[in-house]
C-alpha cells in the first residue's frame, strides 16, 4: 500500500511501473503514459491514459458492483516522445 501512495502522491518513478489493487484509479492525470490494465476475469483495456481512463474507471467500479471486491493489475509504460 505505501507504493500505490507514493504513486499518487509523486508520480511514476520509472518509465514503466506496474500496480496492483489501485482503488483510486492513481493513473488519472498521467498523461504521458499508456496503460495496460486487466483483472483476473480478463476484463482488458490498454491505451493512452488520456483516451482510457475513465473507460477503466467505469469497467472497474461495473466489475466491483457485481462482485464487491476487485483485483485489478495494470503496466504504466512512459509514451516516448514524437520526434
Amino acid at each position: 500500500m505505501k507504493r500505490l501512495r507514493r504513486l499518487a502522491a509523486e508520480g511514476p518513478t520509472a518509465d514503466d511501473t506496474v500496480v496492483m489493487l489501485d482503488a483510486h484509479c492513481s493513473f488519472t492525470g498521467l498523461d504521458d503514459f499508456t496503460v495496460y490494465w486487466g483483472t483476473p476475469d480478463e476484463i482488458l483495456v490498454s491505451g493512452p491514459v488520456t483516451e482510457v481512463g475513465d473507460r477503466i474507471r467505469e469497467l472497474r467500479a461495473e466489475a466491483r458492483a457485481r462482485k464487491g471486491w476487485i483485483m485489478d493489475t495494470y503496466l504504466l509504460r512512459r509514451t516516448p516522445p514524437q520526434d
